[in-house]
């Protein structure tokens, strides 16, 4: 997506006419995100849009040779710390006109998601933060002192977009080290966004979707994890108006098939599994509580053959396979956290106490990808160029299995002829024990694989 040899003036033509296409500066005024000090607001949030592309921070930027190039500190910091800025609303606004576009783009009936996920933001140096807490990482099993980055996304399995995000502090007292500022206006956008970081995340994350939906967002589904996938979630977002497909944990819970209460160990003994299929079978239950009927798939779980993973649905006329294809939709929320902290700097650009200043900050860095998505559609979907384009080329295709298998070993390969023949012999024999290890339809893949490739 970001290109290292790619030169800083050709990027920011990208940028600029992405901006112009997308009539930022209006979605701006609408969310009222309006001019300072005389300085266009337009040039102030392009400047802290392709500042991550410069190679520097907003300090090294104004002690450089293109330090004429901005305006001053002061300037920046006014627009990061301004209290009255919409923020929540600007990406509503952005990303309906985004998925609208590639909504386009491709068949009615091609499915389309919500992906909902959380992410944490530290700032383990932190002490005078506003709304700092200790927040639980669910990767590393540990609590550390940050925030709580709840993410909406939308998908329709090619490009991702992120629609809104909460930066969640801690519902609990005990666990936040800093409050609001007193000095904050209680009428004000920035204070709304503070008492909707005390949220619970479930309660935050039914609001996110709220929006999008009430915002014009076209979606079907609402992939969730393990964390989310729970009964009063589900039931939750089904009075939205929107159906659930997540993976569920087994805990406890029971549900009801054929007169009797069964947990999913028990559930998945019914299943009648030839041992040659990824997916064991599915069985159409009623949760407990609610009674609201679900599909649950059974699934193998590859980095432990012994265990099965379960997959939810709420749309019961979905097939096995196909609640298994939507649900991979969900890895892109993950890139996405991945792209945001490693290229575009989430959380470690700017390092301030002001809760406004984050906000507006990831919201910037939101901007930046939704932008880079769009900049890719239009290079890559020939339906963009124009009518007759539109008129006599195919819709961008999803990835297969085979195209993505060949593409990895691909890179693999160019990535190890770099390295000394000494030292990539042992690989290759490993490599090509595994390729014979694997079954018939994945060895057929590589059949005219070569090393020299």
């Amino acid at each position: 997506m970001i290109y290292q040899n790619d030169t800083f003036e050709k990027t920011e033509n990208l940028f600029i006419n992405a901006v112009k296409d997308l009539q930022i500066g209006r979605l701006l005024h609408k969310s009222n995100v309006r001019k300072s000090a005389g300085v266009p607001v337009t040039d102030v949030f392009q400047f802290l849009l392709l500042l991550v592309f410069q190679g520097k921070n907003l300090y090294r930027f104004l002690n450089s040779k293109r330090k004429e190039l901005a305006v001053s500190k002061n300037t920046y910091y006014r627009f990061l710390n301004d209290c009255s800025f919409n923020w929540a609303k600007f990406l509503l606004l952005l990303a309906a006109k985004v998925t609208s576009a590639f909504s386009t783009l491709t068949r009615p009936e091609r499915v389309k998601v919500l992906v909902l996920d959380d992410s944490v933001v530290t700032r383990g140096r932190s002490k005078a933060v506003e709304l700092l807490a200790r927040v639980y990482d669910h990767v590393d099993h540990k609590y550390k002192k940050g925030f709580t980055m709840l993410t909406l996304g939308w998908s329709d399995g090619y490009s991702f977009v992120p629609v809104g995000f909460n930066l969640l502090s801690s519902a609990k007292r005990s666990n936040r080290y800093q409050e609001i500022s007193e000095e904050i206006d209680h009428r004000t956008n920035g204070f709304r966004a503070r008492k909707e970081a005390l949220m619970k995340k479930t309660d935050a994350a039914v609001l996110l979707v709220r929006r999008a939906l009430q915002s014009g967002i076209q979606a079907d589904y609402v992939l969730m994890d393990t964390w989310f996938t729970t009964e009063p979630m589900i039931h939750a977002l089904l009075t939205e108006g929107i159906h659930v497909i997540g993976m569920v944990k087994q805990l406890k819970q029971t549900y009801l098939c054929h007169g009797r209460y069964y947990t999913l160990p028990k559930l998945q003994k019914f299943m009648q599994h030839d041992g040659a299929s990824s997916i064991f079978g599915s069985v159409v239950v009623t949760t407990k509580k609610e009674g609201i009927p679900v599909k649950i798939v059974f699934v193998r779980n590859r980095n432990k053959s012994s265990e099965c993973l379960y997959i939810l649905s709420t749309d019961c006329s979905l097939s096995e396979s196909e609640i298994v294809r939507i649900y991979g939709n969900r890895w892109s929320i993950e890139t996405f956290f991945r792209a945001s902290k490693s290229m575009l700097k989430l959380g470690s650009e700017f390092q301030s106490r002001s809760y406004d200043a984050m906000v507006c900050h990831t919201a910037v860095v939101f901007t930046r990808y939704t932008l880079l998505e769009w900049i890719r559609r239009n290079e890559n979907d020939q339906k963009t160029y124009g009518e007759l384009f539109f008129m006599l080329c195919d819709e961008i295709q999803d990835m297969d299995l085979t195209t993505a298998l060949k593409s990895l070993m691909d890179l693999f390969v160019e990535r190890l002829s770099h390295y000394a023949v000494e030292n990539t012999k042992q690989v290759r024999s490993q490599l090509s024990n595994w390729i014979g290890s694997q079954p018939l339809f994945i060895q057929a893949l590589f059949g005219n694989f070569s090393w020299e490739s």
